[in-house]
């Protein structure tokens, strides 16, 4: 069995001299190794750096000395508790934090470090997204501000000098491919010479080929090469559209911007995706938004502002998915009262927008309509809503139903005390300032003050966050990480008293270091200063939950269920629920700033868990061994089984070492690696007790959320938990899955329910977690030679998953 520990006599001792509460104590702790295979999979790919040694503790050593930094020197005692407490993995932060964190971090932008944002702009969102945020966004009809029909004739420009620009043959046809013109084809055959001819005349039409010869009239807009400079270009244009300067011409030159493969230093070295891929977004939103948005007298309805921005958004956001830094996570929200909604709840599935989550808001008065206790036109409206959204998720899992009303701004009404600034300064940070666009923001939250929903969530649901823009910094408590002592040195729920008690103090003390912590990033320069100003809004949740209860506690899946069998663990919840918010209070009159609006949350957890092959948030163990797949930047020339250029360098030893390996094509430019895994949870020696997701019911899983909202998150400053709870068809038709979600989804604030076929696919190319019987599991592992991933499979348990338990 997987053992950890430090000497528990030495720890003891340091106690002794350790500040009142200071259970990591200052002399340094040895950092816990990485689960082998996926865990250190995932450390190389997002977390270490060169300079690091692939250590976990040199990564936390850096990550507490950014922290710290952000008050100058900042107190030693503490910085020294909050390295042990992130090298132990007992306090995981978040991956953005493990990612950039460092000496430098006081002069970076927020952007970078936050995981959770809105936005009520295109250009606004595209920003964040680069940055890496998380980015939720309201497409409710109050909320649409621009009528991209009204925008400049959009023309385009890349100097024939550039690296990037297709001269040859070989680059033309690179181009064609890229730019979606020409089909995919892994032997060239079909891109002959009217091929050829086509993709130069498309140059020649779509590229303004000598700027020396724009009309005195024509705005010419210099993209420089920078995050920033990306997202200026798209508010001039966005800028222009709301003030409908549709006569006149806007020409982006991109001429400036480094060429595909070169590295971005803010980074960490990941490879530029170049001015091709910015190229092929704009093109995207001239064809298919801005022509179609003007052709109001075709036939068919004409595209509204609404579903206008959200098709800017999302392809907007292809292109950062193609840039590798992250996966342009998003949300996409409307108002269930809107008359376009069914729209909205098939344009996932019918238009294929796979950018982003989307969720219907919903409030009380609507679940009251489903259920009967009114009649008339808005309770068909809602009847309709309801039949659409569960009959669409039923077949593609989306969209879902977010509560709003019982998120936390509609409780305390904070949201609707946010000040309207003409001149964009609550848009503002040292990197970017906005100026063409502070009509269009000072306009979007006027509109705001008066929405019937004002707040809206981030992509994964756990963060309240205004809808004109806001923050929430995020962070991850692993409370089994904590132990001190061996897992196979007691058995599970009889840890030893001198055991438990540093245990549970070692607990309090990593909930309290990551309140701390995250009040002091939220300090650092962001866009949406005043809005982090004001509610100092932060998210910190456990991790690992199940694998804590069995060995803190003896307790499994349902034992948690049964509140008095599972007191202790419901009181052990609710006392660091308590802490947490102690802590944020005290800690925000001691800086000077404002009580964080927000502090609980539970936050998916999916890099961080995976570093120590946890159960991710309050999610049960996906299956008892799988293959995770996990997503890469990269593809291979299909003729010559090349690595494109830019593409990962983790791909090639990957596929070298014989992990399996798939190419997406709803991801464009993106592999997929799959490595075997049996979760920590099998290997602790749960037998019966385990429960995974496809054994536990819906209603059991409802209940557990249930309980987590009313322990952890509690009644006041509580986010919300962030939970996939998957409804297989194979057991519930249409109708036990209407009947499943009108009974509990009013109950908790948000959920997602993904209706799943046995195999797990829905009609997706691929979802993260793909079942696999034990014999095939077996194979895959042994075909792979990475012997630390072999040995992290527990071969004792995996057989007993199979039914053939050795003696």
């Amino acid at each position: 069995m997987d053992g950890y520990s430090h000497p528990l006599p030495r720890l003891l001792r340091a106690e002794a001299d350790a500040p009142p509460g200071a259970s990591f104590g200052e002399a340094p702790l040895p950092a816990r190794p990485l689960d082998a295979g996926m865990g250190l999979a995932v450390g190389r790919r997002t977390v270490f750096r060169p300079e690091d040694g692939e250590s976990f503790g040199r990564v936390a050593d850096r990550v507490a000395e950014g922290n710290l930094g952000l008050l100058g020197a900042g107190p030693e005692g503490e910085r020294a508790r909050l390295r042990n407490a992130i090298a132990t993995g007992a306090l995981l932060t978040s991956g953005r934090h493990l990612q950039h964190g460092d000496a430098g971090q006081g002069g970076r932008n927020l952007e970078v470090f936050t995981n959770c944002a809105t936005a009520i702009a295109s250009f606004a969102k595209f920003y964040l997204l680069l940055n890496g945020s998380g980015v939720g966004r309201a497409y409710d009809d109050a909320l649409a501000t621009v009528d991209w029909g009204r925008a400049p004739a959009l023309r385009l420009h890349l100097s024939p000098e550039h690296p990037d620009y297709p001269r040859d043959r070989a680059a033309l046809r690179r181009f064609g491919t890229e730019m979606g013109l020409l089909p995919w084809d892994s032997t060239g055959e079909s891109f002959d010479a009217a091929a050829e001819a086509g993709l130069r005349g498309f140059l020649a039409r779509e590229l303004v080929a000598d700027l020396a010869e724009l009309p005195a009239t024509a705005v010419l807009h210099r993209v420089a090469d920078s995050r920033e400079g990306w997202a200026k270009a798209v508010e001039v244009l966005e800028a222009m559209a709301f003030r409908g300067e549709a006569d006149r011409v806007l020409v982006l030159d991109l001429s400036a911007i480094r060429p595909a493969g070169s590295p971005i230093r803010g980074m960490q070295g990941r490879p530029s995706s170049g001015p091709i891929s910015l190229l092929r977004g704009l093109l995207n939103i001239r064809r298919h938004v801005i022509e179609p948005a003007r052709a109001r007298d075709s036939e068919g309805e004409a595209l509204q502002p609404w579903e206008q921005a959200l098709l800017v958004d999302h392809y907007l956001s292809v292109e950062v998915q193609v840039g590798g830094a992250r996966r342009a996570a998003r949300m996409a929200t409307k108002s269930w009262r809107d008359p376009g909604i069914r729209r909205f709840i098939r344009a996932k599935s019918e238009g294929g927008l796979w950018t982003a989550n989307h969720s219907v808001m919903v409030d009380r008065t609507f679940w009251a309509l489903v259920r009967g206790e009114a009649e008339g036109p808005l309770a068909r409206h809602a009847r309709m809503v309801f039949e659409e959204v569960t009959a669409c998720a039923y077949i593609n899992g989306e969209p879902g139903f977010i509560n709003g009303d019982l998120l936390e701004d509609h409780r305390t009404g904070s949201a609707w005390d946010k000040p309207v600034h003409e001149d964009g300064r609550d848009f503002r940070s040292d990197r970017y300032q906005v100026d063409a666009a502070a009509g269009l923001l000072a306009e979007a939250s006027r509109r705001a003050a008066g929405a019937r929903f004002p707040v809206t969530t981030n992509p994964c649901g756990e963060i309240t966050l205004h809808v004109t823009g806001g923050y929430c910094v995020i962070a991850d408590f692993a409370p089994l990480l904590a132990c001190p002592a061996a897992f196979d040195s007691f058995a599970p729920g009889a840890a030893p008293e001198a055991v438990a008690d540093l245990w549970d103090r070692r607990v309090e003390d990593a909930v309290r270091l990551g309140v701390r912590f995250l009040v002091r990033a939220n300090r650092m320069d962001a866009l949406y200063g005043e809005e982090v100003a004001r509610t100092n809004r932060i998210g910190i949740g456990p991790t690992g939950l199940h694998e804590w209860a069995w060995m803190r506690f003896g307790l499994g899946f349902r034992d948690l269920l049964d509140e008095r069998r599972a007191a202790p663990f419901w009181a052990a919840l609710r006392r660091l629920s308590a802490a947490a918010k102690d802590e944020a209070d005290r800690y925000a009159d001691e800086l000077g700033v404002a009580r964080p609006v927000t502090v609980t949350t539970v936050k998916p957890a999916g890099t961080t868990s995976k570093l120590f092959g946890l159960t991710e948030g309050a999610h049960l163990p996906a299956r008892r061994q799988y293959l995770r797949w996990v997503q890469f930047k990269g593809t291979r020339d299909p003729g010559t089984g090349e690595w494109h250029r830019g593409s990962d360098p983790l791909l090639a030893d990957y596929a070298a070492r014989g992990y399996p390996l798939r190419e997406l094509r709803s991801f464009p430019g993106m592999t997929v690696v799959g490595f075997p895994t049996v979760p920590l949870a099998q290997r602790l020696g749960m037998a019966e007790k385990l429960v995974t997701a496809p054994e536990a019911t819906p209603e059991e899983q409802y209940q557990w959320l249930r309980l987590l909202e009313r322990h952890w998150i509690g009644a006041e400053r509580g986010n919300q938990v962030s939970y996939t709870l998957k409804v297989y068809t194979d057991r519930h038709d249409l109708d036990a899955f209407r009947a499943i979600v009108a009974a509990h989804q009013p109950e908790v604030r948000c959920c997602s329910v993904l209706p799943s076929l046995p195999d797990g696919k829905l009609g997706y190319e691929y979802l993260p977690e793909e079942e696999v019987s034990a014999g095939r599991f077996a194979a895959l592992v042994e075909g792979i030679a990475d012997e630390a991933s072999r040995e992290a499979v527990d071969w004792a348990h995996l057989q007993c998953a199979s039914g053939v338990c050795p003696i």
